[in-house]
């Protein structure tokens, strides 16, 4: 594949409107065809049919052709899940050490905050003997199958511009995210559905909002479409009374033509999206609905996930998930809060971290179940994790809790050519600092994107002056990581 380094350009824009011009077919008729007869569209000059989401060749063979990303908003505890330290037990209630929190800040707690040890459990599993602690059952039953990095770091201390900097690889707002790069590097599978899609679970959205899935500013074909939870996960997609598919489709044609005319004056590549968008919309009102009925799946997979179709929550996200690679779509991120335990009432070590673990575990390792037994998990990607992790000092609030913490946590990833059963990184003995493969955000992205066949150092766009990718400056592939 070319290098990924200019915006769609006038090539799109003058072969649509050759494609209108000559054909003098409406947009409606297309999409109506399409739904009818893939054959006779097949038939057709695809150069005239070039589509932003159009399947694209990689710099080089991938081992991943689709991502899950599993984003626990508001920084797991790494301390409490998967990272044990006997010496921060054997110190807990003593305060830390000042060489650890010299010159440094966080969010909330002072430096000579008291180390924290767990009451949580750990003991080993699989043959890898993946150390994890009991809140995390379902994990350790696929522990030969995952990749743990315990060894994680970021430069970001506050929830919102965390969560941007792991979904764009900057802090600052407007910047593409991580979906949006890889379907601007190599399009998507599915005809009918968005290239990246996000489901959202839990008691509120996360920090941060739609800058994490946008496009920034790459085309807007490229930035992440969410799936509202409830009986309806996609507004608008029926047609109103008294408007059946005829009048829609002449509705749909005098848009087009409206929009074609305008892209032939400007060569906006903006309105390029807009009537790929509107020939999407048209074709998901067919694939939509056949796709968020759960009913259809067997009650065991259903018990398996956890999931109750109607009833919106994180395991039916799973499942939904598997069915949205399934049909192709390129990346599909489900966030889930609260993960955020300072020590409030409802955010502490205690009921709320087992409430969140108990919403999670299970149907994320379902999820890597089901993709295994059904030939999915080779070259479909699933990374967990958030924006952060904890400090091994507490935090007392009304109860006990843990601040924010950028210098040593843990996440985890499986399948897409990640090599499993394995755990890369460590931490001192109070948990503090990354002392062995220190992994940057940067670094993971670097991986990740590689895994898709795609150089991070390649794929770029030139904005303002100059080329940006996603690892801004950084970012190495961390070939441990892979199979």
């Amino acid at each position: 594949m070319a290098d990924r380094k200019q915006p769609l350009n006038e090539l799109h824009a003058r072969t649509r409107r050759h494609f209108f011009a000559e054909c003098g077919v409406g947009l409606g008729s297309i999409a109506l065809a399409s739904l009818l007869n893939d054959e006779a569209e097949a038939a057709i000059d695809p150069l005239v049919l070039q589509d932003p989401l159009a399947p694209r060749r990689p710099h080089f063979a991938p081992k991943a052709k689709r991502v899950i990303f599993l984003f626990m908003a508001g920084g797991p505890s790494q301390l409490e899940l998967f990272d044990y330290k006997p010496k921060l037990q054997e110190l807990s209630g003593q305060v830390v050490p000042s060489e650890f929190t010299k010159n440094k800040r966080f969010a909330f707690i002072k430096g000579d905050a008291k180390l924290l040890g767990t009451t949580r459990k750990f003991a080993r599993h699989g043959q890898c003997g993946a150390e994890l602690s009991d809140l995390l059952p379902g994990l350790a039953s696929v522990a030969d199958d995952v990749c743990i990095v315990r060894s994680m770091v970021t430069d970001v201390f506050n929830h919102g511009p965390a969560k941007v900097f792991l979904n764009t690889g900057s802090s600052r707002f407007g910047m593409p995210s991580m979906g949006a790069w890889l379907t601007y590097g190599i399009g998507s599978e599915s005809r009918d559905l968005p290239g990246f899609i996000v489901l959202q679970s839990g008691p509120r959205g996360p920090r941060g909002g739609n800058p994490l899935w946008g496009s920034g500013f790459l085309p807007t074909a490229y930035q992440g479409v969410p799936f509202l939870s409830g009986p309806e996960p996609i507004l608008n997609l029926s047609n109103p009374p008294g408007v059946d598919r005829t009048r829609q489709a002449e509705f749909l044609n005098t848009v087009q033509q409206l929009n074609s005319e305008r892209l032939a004056a400007v060569g906006d590549p903006e309105i390029s999206t807009r009537i790929s968008a509107y020939e999407m919309a048209y074709r998901m009102q067919t694939s939509a609905p056949e796709l968020i009925d759960l009913s259809g799946e067997s009650a065991a997979t259903l018990a398996m996930y956890g999931a109750e179709p109607g009833k919106p929550s994180f395991a039916n996200n799973c499942l939904l998930a598997r069915r949205l690679v399934e049909r192709g779509v390129r990346f599909v991120q489900l966030y889930h809060t609260d993960w955020d335990h300072h020590g409030n009432h409802d955010t502490h070590l205690g009921e709320p971290l087992d409430a969140r673990c108990k919403e999670t575990d299970g149907p994320a390792a379902a999820l890597i179940k089901d993709l295994k037994a059904r030939g999915l998990l080779d070259d479909t990607l699933v990374v967990w994790g958030g924006e952060f992790g904890r400090t091994p000092m507490g935090e007392p609030r009304d109860l006990i809790g843990r601040d924010h913490h950028v210098d040593g946590y843990t996440m985890w990833l499986a399948g897409g050519g990640i090599k499993g059963g394995q755990s890369i990184g460590a931490t001192d003995e109070l948990g503090y600092y990354v002392v062995e493969d220190r992994v940057h955000v940067h670094d993971l992205q670097a991986t990740m994107l590689h895994l898709l066949g795609l150089d991070h150092l390649k794929l770029t766009y030139r904005f303002q002056g100059r080329q940006f990718r996603l690892t801004d400056v950084g970012g190495k592939v961390v070939t441990k990581m892979i199979a």
